[in-house]
């Protein structure tokens, strides 16, 4: 059992903190409050590799591991979760299911513009009525010649109003209710509408959109795999993008516990260091903990996709652990801050804002914990032998 980083993942991991820490974290409180995305930042993201981190170099990646990527994302999220979850949905959600699903045409198509920061990507599946039900989405792909016809309109998708690559999930057979007649397809920026850019809570650098797509004809060569059958194109991509909102959580709190720790040595009161108070370093212990747990499981998550392992479990364990941490520790870091963590003078308000939405998308913390149920009681059947004694009693 091996817990090092590699050399090259330790470059990598430098790299994407010397960006983070240059040319994110110092512009981080005014894009939270202007409300602004920061599109240069991906193009700069793309010139150094880390739009495509895990993409093969033959696509225009920069060919590193998975665990790679998910340091980068990290990295990014300490110093802004708007732009961690951006490069999560672009890379996790679109450019690396079109790399596993996709035809080699496809692949030559679009992922190249992907990996460089040229063009951005969109998961399109969410619907006003169909959340966590992903299975009932109701926009249509009505067969259209040589294509189809797709209507109807998806919420709060991340990358909606500045992505030029979507990846649009629609119900390609109507007679088929539930997941097995929903199909994904590859589909251009340009025929789609955004219709509303989302005011929220947090992650104010990033663009939620909700959108409509009006009678869109697409051709054939834009399906992704055969369809009807594809949903499990929308289920492989959750499992790995949840490692990567792990990782998105394990930034935010890492974040805060760096402002917490900086302060508790600064701030004097009775005569002392908070620091040198009991009740601020059972808080800081706790905090160290937890965020080095979550970290760990959501590297072991990321190391068993690498090897092309069974995931599902560790990634929804991941995910669920570390955005409980990252909600409960950003609000202890505002607790050792006292009134400044109220305040923006310090950024504990804004990483505790970030936070909550790690508990939210890509499923949320209930399903996770469905996810991880289904697992462990199918585990413990498998362990039961056919001819088990009755229980006594």
């Amino acid at each position: 059992m091996e817990f090092s980083l590699t050399t090259e993942q330790r470059e990598v991991q430098a790299l994407a903190r010397v960006f983070a820490d240059g040319e994110i974290a110092p512009h981080a409180a005014a894009w939270d409050r202007d409300h602004s995305f920061p599109r240069a930042v991906f193009t700069k993201l793309g010139e150094l590799g880390l739009m495509g981190v895990c993409v093969p170099e033959e696509l225009g990646g920069a060919g590193a591991d998975f665990l790679s990527y998910i340091l980068v994302l990290e990295e990014l999220s300490r110093a802004d979760a708007g732009v961690g979850v951006t490069v999560a949905v672009h890379t996790s959600a679109v450019t690396l299911p079109i790399i596993a699903f996709g035809t080699p045409a496809q692949r030559e198509r679009f992922v190249p513009e992907l990996a460089a920061g040229r063009v951005l990507g969109a998961f399109a599946l969410t619907e006003s009525g169909s959340g966590s039900d992903a299975g009932s989405l109701r926009t249509a792909a009505t067969p259209d010649g040589d294509g189809w016809t797709i209507a109807g309109a998806k919420q709060w998708i991340t990358n909606g109003s500045h992505a030029g690559t979507f990846l649009v999930f629609a119900r390609t057979d109507a007679a088929v209710d539930g997941p097995r007649g929903v199909s994904a397809f590859v589909v251009d920026g340009s025929d789609i509408e955004v219709t509303r850019e989302e005011e929220k809570l947090g992650l104010n650098s990033s663009s939620t959109a909700d959108l409509r797509i009006a009678d869109v004809f697409v051709g054939r060569d834009t399906l992704l795999h055969e369809a009807g059958h594809r949903f499990a194109v929308a289920m492989a991509t959750l499992d790995g993008g949840r490692i990567g909102i792990a990782a998105q959580a394990v930034g935010i709190a890492q974040a805060a516990y760096d402002v917490a720790l900086r302060y508790a040595k600064e701030r004097e009161q009775f005569g002392s260091r908070i620091a040198d108070f009991q009740a601020i370093q059972f808080k800081l212990a706790d905090m160290a903990t937890e965020i080095e747990a979550a970290r760990l499981l959501t590297y072991r998550a990321a190391w068993l996709k690498q090897q092309g392992l069974p995931h599902t479990l560790a990634g929804a364990q991941a995910k669920l652990f570390a955005s409980a941490v990252a909600r409960r520790q950003t609000g202890e870091a505002i607790q050792v801050l006292g009134g400044y963590g109220y305040t923006k003078e310090f950024p504990v308000e804004r990483y505790y804002r970030d936070a909550k939405i790690t508990e939210i998308y890509e499923g949320t913390s209930e399903i996770q914990r469905i996810v991880i149920a289904r697992h462990i009681l199918a585990e413990q059947t498998d362990r039961t032998p056919a001819s088990a004694p009755p229980a006594s009693g």
